[in-house]
């Protein structure tokens, strides 16, 4: 029992820079990663929506830094890519004159507190050390990061700390720095470093400093060492007695001249203006801006795994955005640099109506994104002989279509357009903000739908048909009449016309007549037909289905059904998650909850990937963190299972039945007057 009592509180200090010991973390919090096994090993990450922290196998050191906004030609398909930049958050460290290493450490464990937001990493040096590492990216500083490190001396010996800057490969003419700040109360050490973009582009900048508790001038002596390979750290010693603990923190900061004209100066700014507020304060202020993202939350009762999965999924869209930017959501978030960290329709479709639902200022940042990129889109639509404006299938931080080249999408995806349009306007049916419907919504929507007006073509039949497209199955390509694309189309000019009535002006009336002069197919037995020429192939993903959820062009129960049946079986096992989620929200809203639960189960629990269960695109790959798959497992949760519905009334529910599995659902911070929602 003692031993017991002793290791709670080890744990309850975890998160303090203190020796004050704080409460047992809930365990519903925690995902906790044992038995790491390197060589199968899918880091976790922390982030605050501009950088992004990836978790590394190796003790006290980080896999990548992503640095949202901030791209560069190089790499794959003559495209931007996302920068990789400096590893600014690495260590390592000395025991008595040896370099510990994975090799030499046991007891080796890593536990992501997602209420605050910050990874513990703890382990054990022979028989000389314990350590413990807390890393977080400050919630309320988007440039800069927070490590506090706890060392424990078993026997007595002497430490040799280390910050460590590194460069990736891509980056070129790195200039490595240090400087010490010295005043009459404090001293500031800056370790920093400077490199360009692979193409001359942009200018890259890192900066780190360490955080003593000892009164200035009794500070350990710093030194610092310039290594011949992109490579320089800043160290000092120590020696600690059996039983003697040491702590201290390292913050650090990196922009670029995406975010600032001066990339160097700011990110010394920046960790200066981090160190001077001390741990102390830079914890509480974090801790703070975790507790208000968490008034929005979804609490299960009864099946713990679908909590945890629930849970890691909210805390991982919370991390990828945030609010008063015009940044948006790649598929891989900010957990790394997956699908060139481009923004697809994964955002509008899938990750934004979660967030919106949640989080309505958040969301608000992920349109401003499209709004600021309109020019660009303009010129597409311009390019590609149509009026209005015409999104890009793969978008970069201009704007520009960044597919490469190979893959057809880039010409041919046009319904991401329409899901721009879409999710304009179910921002105004949740704020009914008229104010930014004058401003952004009514601009971006009247543009879309004069995109689809341009787009269409009479046929002989005297409809009005979308030809040569990709729908959101992909797999069949320049096909006409696709049925997601249409009823996006036909969607997406009805609401530009409730946009302009809503302001007391005069739609357009070619919207409405086109509108409803584009067809949905239909095969003979009357099931919606993916496109002219489909015939029952395997498809990638869901596209009829998405008809009836989360858009409104098919609502008759039986129609639905019929496709349910039609389509479910002939979605190909390789697809992505989010495909799984649409057919649990439309089961559950049939009635059949069960059922509605197998799928929610599937669109999750196969893709987990060791050791924290972060999710991979799809079942058995290796791709996390798939935020596009978490988006679509929120929406089965709380517009299938939660019966939540966004409609020009605002948020209503319909009437639902939870898994036998659960006892309750609550979604706490819905919409804008933050309600909170309970199924039983």
């Amino acid at each position: 029992m003692k031993k017991q009592l002793i290791a709670a509180c080890l744990l309850g200090t975890l998160l303090s820079p203190t020796l004050h010991a704080q409460p047992t973390p809930n365990a519903d919090w925690q995902i906790v990663a044992q038995n790491i096994n390197p060589a199968n090993y899918f880091g976790i990450t922390v982030a605050n929506g501009m950088i992004g922290l990836v978790s590394s196998p190796e003790p006290m050191k980080v896999k990548d830094v992503v640095l949202n906004g901030a791209f560069d030609t190089y790499g794959r398909g003559r495209v931007s890519n996302i920068l990789k930049v400096f590893n600014f958050a690495n260590m390592n460290l000395d025991v008595d004159g040896m370099r510990l290493g994975p090799r030499d450490i046991s007891n080796y464990r890593q536990t992501l507190d997602m209420q605050k937001a910050a990874l513990v990493t703890s382990f054990d040096y022979k028989d000389k050390v314990s350590v413990r590492q807390t890393m977080m990216a400050l919630r309320h500083l988007p440039f800069s990061q927070l490590t506090m490190v706890e060392i424990t001396a078993r026997k007595d010996c002497e430490i040799i700390p280390m910050s460590v800057i590194e460069s990736p490969e891509n980056l070129k003419e790195v200039k490595n720095f240090y400087t010490e700040i010295d005043r009459p109360h404090v001293t500031v050490r800056l370790l920093t470093s400077v490199a360009k973009s692979p193409s001359g582009r942009h200018t890259v900048a890192a900066s780190t400093s360490f955080l003593f508790n000892e009164p200035h001038g009794q500070e350990p002596d710093v030194i610092h060492e310039d290594w011949d390979y992109n490579m320089h750290l800043a160290k000092f010693k120590k020696r600690l007695k059996a039983g003697e603990t040491y702590r201290f923190s390292v913050v650090g900061s990196v922009t670029s001249t995406a975010h600032t004209v001066d990339a160097h100066n700011e990110a010394e700014r920046l960790t200066i203006f981090a160190a001077l507020e001390r741990t102390e304060r830079l914890l509480t202020r974090h801790n703070a801006e975790w507790e208000k993202l968490w008034q929005s939350d979804i609490v299960i009762e009864g099946d713990p795994d679908a909590q945890r999965a629930v849970r890691s999924g909210l805390y991982h869209l919370y991390s990828f955005a945030r609010e008063g930017q015009a940044y948006s959501l790649s598929p891989m978030g900010l957990s790394g640099l997956g699908y060139n960290g481009h923004v697809f329709w994964d955002t509008e479709l899938w990750m934004y109506p979660a967030i919106l639902m949640l989080k309505p200022e958040m969301a608000k940042s992920l349109l401003e994104y499209r709004y600021e990129r309109m020019a660009m889109a303009r010129q597409n639509a311009f390019s590609h002989g149509y009026a209005g404006v015409m999104f890009p299938w793969e978008s970069d931080a201009d704007g520009q279509e960044a597919t490469p080249v190979w893959a057809l999408t880039g010409p041919f995806q046009h319904h991401i357009t329409g899901c721009v349009g879409w999710s304009f306007w179910k921002y105004y049916q949740m704020t009914k903000d008229k104010e930014w419907l004058r401003t952004r919504g009514y601009p971006m929507l009247k543009e879309v739908a004069d995109f689809w007006v341009s787009r269409v073509e009479k046929g002989t039949d005297g409809q009005l048909h979308i030809n040569n497209v990709i729908g959101s199955n992909e797999w069949q390509e320049n096909i006409d009449d696709n049925a997601f694309t249409n009823a996006m189309a036909k969607t997406s000019l009805g609401y530009a016309t409730q946009a302009a009535q809503a302001l007391g002006l005069a739609p357009n009336p070619q919207w409405a007549s086109v509108a409803a002069q584009i067809p949905i197919l239909k095969f003979p037995d009357g099931t919606t037909k993916e496109n002219r020429t489909y015939d029952g192939v395997t498809i990638k993903q869901a596209d009829v289905n998405l008809l009836a959820y989360p858009l409104t062009v098919v609502s008759d129960p039986a129609q639905i059904r019929k496709d349910l049946d039609y389509y479910a079986p002939r979605y190909s096992p390789d697809g992505p998650a989010m495909g799984w989620s649409v057919l649990s929200t439309l089961y559950t809203r049939l009635g059949d909850s069960e059922k509605g639960y197998e799928w929610f189960v599937r669109s999750y629990k196969p893709n987990e990937v060791p050791p924290f269960g972060v999710m991979a695109e799809t079942a058995g790959g290796t791709n996390p963190y798939f935020a596009t798959g978490a988006g679509g497992m929120l929406q089965a949760v709380m517009n299938g299972f939660g019966g939540l519905e966004l409609t020009d009334a605002g948020v209503t529910q319909l009437k639902t039945k939870l898994p036998k599995k659960w006892k309750s659902l609550t979604i706490k911070g819905v919409g804008v007057d933050k309600k909170t929602i309970v199924v039983k």
